[in-house]
């Protein structure tokens, strides 16, 4: 069971994460994440690297979410522009460390940068 108490206070944060640790079975093809996410929606990250729309975030997200048994939200600062989310993901082999940072535009995510280290998240089983 996820520990999402740091971002109760974001409906949409709420639905992010929630949507990340209900498995892939209730993921379907993203379309519950993408109403979260602006029509023009920004992700970089270090392995994906930078992609612009939400339809190639949600196919990329998929092998995460595929992959996670657990998410533990350590720290998070929520305001109405935007968030930083320290967390930790259980994947099949391993615990892995991220920080995710949200610029909102009301109600939607507009562009999420994240980082942790690649090379573990791999060896975690990550995909």
């Amino acid at each position: 069971m996820s520990t999402l108490a740091p971002i109760e206070g974001s409906p949409t944060l709420r639905r992010y994460y929630g949507i990340l640790t209900a498995g892939a079975q209730s993921y379907e093809d993203g379309r519950g994440l993408l109403p979260l996410l602006t029509d023009d929606f920004v992700f970089d990250g270090p392995i994906a690297g930078r992609i612009a729309g939400g339809t190639r975030f949600t196919h990329g997200v998929r092998g995460f979410i595929e992959t996670v048994r657990d998410i533990t939200i350590l720290q998070a600062v929520v305001t109405s522009a935007g968030a930083a989310v320290l967390y930790d993901a259980e994947l099949p082999h391993g615990t892995v460390r991220f920080s995710e940072f949200f610029q909102l535009d009301g109600d939607k995510i507009r562009e999420l940068r994240i980082h942790y280290a690649p090379a573990d998240y791999l060896a975690s089983g990550g995909r």
